[in-house]
């Protein structure tokens, strides 16, 4: 996942790491608000959620590439257990 430094319209974005990693690009499919993040790669439904190299969600719903990642498809790896 990459957290949005700005506002982030669909289409291509620009991405860059906090490592040594090569900037790169991807297609964007929804507007992402700064602060929230988009998929860097397609995640399964049930599949471990990373941000930082940390666990921190696991997939509700089947992620591609490119989409926004928020409350309607992710599940706080914290709270997963939780029926609230």
């Amino acid at each position: 996942m990459a957290v949005a430094v700005k506002d982030v319209e669909p289409g291509q974005a620009h991405v860059a790491y906090l490592d040594d990693s090569a900037p790169t690009t991807i297609d964007v499919n929804a507007p992402i608000p700064l602060g929230h993040k988009v998929a860097l790669r397609a995640v399964a439904a049930g599949d471990d959620v990373t941000e930082y190299g940390l666990r921190v969600a696991i997939a509700s719903a089947d992620i591609s590439k490119g989409d926004y990642v928020h409350t309607h498809n992710v599940r706080s790896a914290r709270w997963h257990n939780s029926v609230a």
